[in-house]
């Protein structure tokens, strides 16, 4: 690993930012004290929610942890479209008996709040999602000590990043559960996403910067294979989704390994961006129609999503989940980080025995 990212993390193992709940203090901060580098989500969190989080961890672990800050999003979609989709909804309202969100709620998602905070009170790590920030805002952050990621899903996102003065570039392979973090949110691209063993070595050979791989990431024996791409770490989401520590629903923790979701698909059907998850009943009935519009429809759905779970209803959840799914194991965060180690201390071990034969 490079130094910066030596001084973080013992392991090269980053536990991804889970927003929606998966990534609360208590994974963090297991994550971070096993040798990893734990991340808080701080989307879809108010300021103060995002600042109380910090403090947790802190009181929990003296390692290093991250922050991940969505990016605000520019325009607005097309209204016509999302009322279109919201009358197609009112069915799954009435089913739930909760009444739909307003599209309108906003969508900077108190980015302007949330810098402030860790600008005053840094720490360790921030990374973005959705896009890049200014050249103001990284420079801001390098001189509060503050190490900064920004997510990447092609060579010209990278380079953006590069300019821009990030730290490092966290590549996201289409495999990846969860959203996809492209800076720019484009209909016509939908599925063209590159898969992380072909993205790694462009990025690599395009910028200077570390990377951290992400994208369907399940074993040390992946992590070795991105490490020997061209990456510095790797950045598993799915995997500690299913961990004790883990703040996700029960119900999305069994449906990881749960034969009846027998796939992933990228759909637009919860949030109005392409994001990896299970394919459920709401996804194969909404998913063709969703507009490209978040976060309205991600606001449109929010209430949807709380009653199902609440009724104990997986097929009207977002079962973000990475390709590697199946593969998932139920073990606490620091015995998970430690596996890992172990997998990829092999892997590496049974490498170099096959160079030298």
């Amino acid at each position: 690993m490079s130094s910066a990212l030596t001084d973080l993390c013992r392991h090269p193992i980053v536990q991804a930012p889970m927003a929606g709940g998966a990534s609360c203090p208590q994974l963090v901060a297991a994550v971070s004290d096993a040798g990893g580098l734990g991340f808080l989500a701080a989307g879809y969190k108010t300021a103060d929610g995002m600042y109380q989080e910090v403090q947790q961890v802190r009181g929990l672990t003296a390692q290093p942890f991250g922050v991940n800050l969505f990016m605000p999003q520019p325009g607005h979609a097309d209204a016509a479209a999302v009322d279109v989709y919201r009358h197609q909804l009112a069915g799954e309202a009435t089913w739930y008996e909760t009444p739909l969100g307003d599209p309108d709620a906003g969508r900077d998602d108190g980015y302007d709040a949330k810098l402030a905070i860790l600008l005053d009170d840094p720490v360790p790590v921030v990374s973005f999602t959705f896009g890049c920030p200014s050249r103001e805002t990284l420079d801001a952050f390098a001189r509060a000590g503050t190490f900064t990621v920004v997510t990447v899903t092609s060579v010209e996102e990278a380079q953006a990043a590069q300019l821009a003065g990030a730290d490092a570039v966290c590549v996201q392979g289409i495999e990846a559960g969860g959203h996809q973090g492209t800076h720019r949110d484009d209909p016509a691209a939908d599925g063209s996403g590159a898969g992380l063993l072909s993205l790694i070595p462009r990025v690599r050979e395009s910028v200077r910067l570390p990377i951290v791989a992400a994208g369907g990431l399940m074993r040390g024996s992946q992590i070795a294979a991105v490490l020997a791409a061209g990456a510095e770490a790797a950045q598993l989401g799915t995997a500690f989704l299913v961990c004790p520590e883990s703040g996700a629903n029960v119900l999305h923790k069994q449906a990881m390994t749960n034969p009846l979701f027998t796939r992933t698909e990228l759909t637009r059907a919860f949030s109005g961006r392409p994001a990896r998850g299970l394919v459920n009943r709401f996804m194969r009935e909404h998913g063709p129609y969703a507009p490209a519009a978040y976060p309205e429809v991600h606001h449109l759905t929010s209430g949807l999503r709380k009653a199902a779970a609440k009724a104990g209803d997986p097929q009207g959840m977002a079962l973000w989940a990475g390709q590697g799914h199946r593969m998932a194991r139920d073990l606490p965060a620091g015995q998970l980080v430690e596996v890992l180690n172990a997998e990829l201390t092999s892997a590496v071990a049974a490498l170099a025995l096959r160079g030298a034969a």
